[in-house]
């Protein structure tokens, strides 16, 4: 049985939840580039917060660039992260990209020429939604997904978690999190 996020993906073309992650993982450099995106009120720009928290928790250079859109009226919304050694520029250039977090599955096509070959996408059909204990929680969970691949500590995370929400907001967004990274253990595909 489908869930509704693959049920938005023509067949033909829908890649896997995690497509590459594998490889994209093993071989990120430095400086690592990541791409979130997805529609306005689907919590893309926290994601992003939250990721260069973790990295900058990590002790790497960071830099963050957003392009909004029409992110008030439910439109596209992305934006990058790179950190590393060393980052001059906030911008991840066309074909670069390690990985892509979409927050919306037809966010992926039209954000997929920023991934470099062997670039990896993950999605939220990366996700058994039913088990989020919230619905809007879904970019958390993702950014558990996320996680599992790469070099920081989980605890880092859970960190940057507990400083981006509000502590009555904590707990549901961490079981969240430690959803989306235990997914990885199923739903890694290469190819």
């Amino acid at each position: 049985m489908k869930n509704a996020a693959n049920a938005l993906k023509p067949e033909k073309s829908a890649p896997p939840p995690c497509e590459n992650v594998a490889e994209a993982s093993r071989l990120c450099p430095q400086p690592c580039n990541i791409v979130v995106a997805g529609l306005g009120g689907q919590g893309v720009l926290t994601a992003t917060d939250i990721i260069a928290d973790v990295a900058l928790r990590a002790g790497y250079d960071v830099k963050k660039s957003e392009i909004k859109g029409m992110s008030q009226r439910g439109g596209s919304v992305a934006c990058d992260v790179r950190f590393g050694a060393q980052i001059l520029s906030p911008m991840v250039p066309a074909g670069e990209a390690d990985f892509l977090l979409a927050l919306e599955p037809a966010q992926l096509e039209p954000n997929r020429h920023l991934l470099r070959p062997g670039g990896a996408t993950i999605d939220p059909s990366a996700i058994d939604a039913d088990k989020l204990p919230q619905k809007k929680m879904l970019n958390v969970a993702l950014l558990g997904a996320l996680s599992a691949h790469l070099p920081m500590p989980e605890q880092e995370w859970l960190d940057a978690i507990g400083a981006a929400f509000a502590p009555k907001f904590l707990e549901e967004n961490r079981q969240a999190f430690l959803l989306g990274r235990a997914s990885q253990n199923k739903t890694v595909h290469a190819r």
